[in-house]
């Protein structure tokens, strides 16, 4: 991906302390697994209860576990040295530049997210949230955060390597504010706490394959814009779609698939709601609600 060069985001928040490294899904001195994600994920879905409060509870809490950072008002941006940092603050500042110009389109104005670098552990409005969830967005604060080891997890543990790959993550979590802007995100909230639990999952899933389809329409604008894409990119975008979805994730922990419970749609799906993103570039092809098809 060619991303260097380009305009850094001054939306980044850098709320580790000590610096920039870490190690993948390190929790009270031991790791978390797939699996153990797989779990908090549909125990939320089918509870009604915060992922992060089951993972909590899963991982032993308490004695062991990773300490909260606590924030006092905005943390500062990260160092200018900071590679890592250095990347996701581009690729923030991308879909700013993408979003805005859409938006303007449609006669609204975006207002960009904060993205949060932490370590660990760290609170947000939404709860405390953990490096073992990967990266998340929050509504309540309007922030997306995010564990820089997540990556070296993504190629290591997940197989899915790439700077593209990293880069599609980053914009699945801004699709989530987008849909917030949009008022898509409450809409379908309020669906949700009518129905079955596995109704609800439904309609998340449906939620999740549309910030699919966004982070593909970003790609696709940064393209036409900037020329970001180097040969192999849409590929690891494509292998980390297909190695995060609610069908591989569980067959890798060990479980039966069981489709009821699916809350982010199946490699497939995200495969293809991605490719229908980067395709298009349309805003209204990636109307997942609509579709009686996903």
């Amino acid at each position: 991906m060619r991303w260097e060069g380009n305009r850094e985001s001054s939306n980044v928040e850098d709320a580790r302390s000590g610096g920039g490294g870490g190690g993948g899904f390190g929790i009270g001195g031991g790791a978390i697994g797939i699996g153990t994600i797989v779990v908090a994920l549909i125990g939320g879905a089918v509870l009604g209860v915060n992922p992060l409060t089951i993972l909590g509870i899963l991982t032993g809490g308490g004695e062991g576990a990773p300490q909260v950072q606590q924030q006092r008002g905005p943390a500062p941006a990260p160092p200018a040295n900071d590679q890592a940092a250095r990347f996701v603050s581009t690729v923030l500042a991308d879909t700013e530049d993408v979003w805005t110009q859409l938006f303007k389109q449609g006669g609204a104005t975006y207002n960009p997210p904060k993205l949060v670098l932490f370590r660990g552990a760290v609170r947000t409005a939404c709860g405390a949230g953990q490096a073992a969830m990967g990266p998340f967005y929050c509504p309540a604060d309007r922030k997306v955060y995010i564990d820089l080891s997540f990556y070296e997890t993504m190629k290591t543990r997940m197989g899915a390597p790439g700077d593209f790959a990293q880069a599609y993550v980053i914009a699945h979590e801004v699709a989530h504010h987008v849909q917030n802007e949009l008022g898509i995100s409450e809409q379908a909230e309020q669906s949700r706490a009518r129905m079955s639990p596995a109704q609800a999952n439904q309609v998340s899933v449906r939620i999740e394959l549309q910030a699919d389809c966004y982070a593909g329409l970003w790609a696709h604008h940064a393209q036409k814009a900037r020329s970001v894409l180097e040969q192999g990119d849409v590929e690891e975008a494509m292998n980390a779609a297909q190695k995060i979805g609610d069908d591989a994730l569980q067959a890798s922990a060990g479980r039966a698939v069981v489709p009821e419970s699916f809350t982010h749609g199946t490699s497939a799906q995200r495969q293809r709601w991605f490719a229908t993103g980067l395709k298009t570039g349309s805003v209204q092809a990636c109307d997942t609600f609509k579709a009686r098809s996903l």
